[in-house]
C-alpha cells in the first residue's frame, strides 16, 4: 500500500491509501475521493479523472500518451502542463506520498 495526497479544490487535504498496481482514480473512488467522478470507469473516455500531479510525481510518471492527452482536452477545468487523467496513473511504490491537486469542478 502506499499514500497518496488528494489537495481538494479548497485546498483540504484528502489522504488516502492505494494498492500498486491499482490505477489512480481506482485508488481514489475506492476511498471515496469527491473530486474524481470517474463517470465512464477508467475506459478514458470521459476526463472526469483529470487531476494535477506535483512534482517531483509528476517526472516519475510516463508521459501522457496521444488519446490521454486529447482527452484533456475536454477537462471541465482547464488543463496545465501538471494534468494527467487518473485513469491513466499506475501506482508503484516510487509513487508513494504522491500528491495531486484536484480541479474545482470535474464537469
Amino acid at each position: 500500500m502506499i499514500t497518496i495526497n488528494f489537495i481538494a479544490a479548497d485546498a483540504q487535504p484528502i489522504r488516502a491509501r492505494g494498492q500498486i498496481g491499482q490505477s489512480l482514480m481506482e485508488a481514489a473512488v475506492a476511498a471515496g475521493v469527491s473530486g474524481i467522478a470517474a463517470d465512464c470507469g477508467g475506459l478514458l473516455t470521459c476526463a472526469t479523472c483529470h487531476v494535477m500531479v506535483a512534482e517531483p510525481f509528476a517526472a516519475l510518471l510516463p508521459a501522457a500518451d496521444g488519446e490521454e492527452r486529447a482527452m484533456l482536452t475536454f477537462t471541465a477545468t482547464p488543463a496545465t502542463p501538471a494534468s494527467r487523467l487518473s485513469c491513466q496513473i499506475i501506482l508503484n511504490a516510487e509513487l508513494d506520498g504522491l500528491t495531486v491537486e484536484l480541479p474545482a469542478s470535474q464537469y
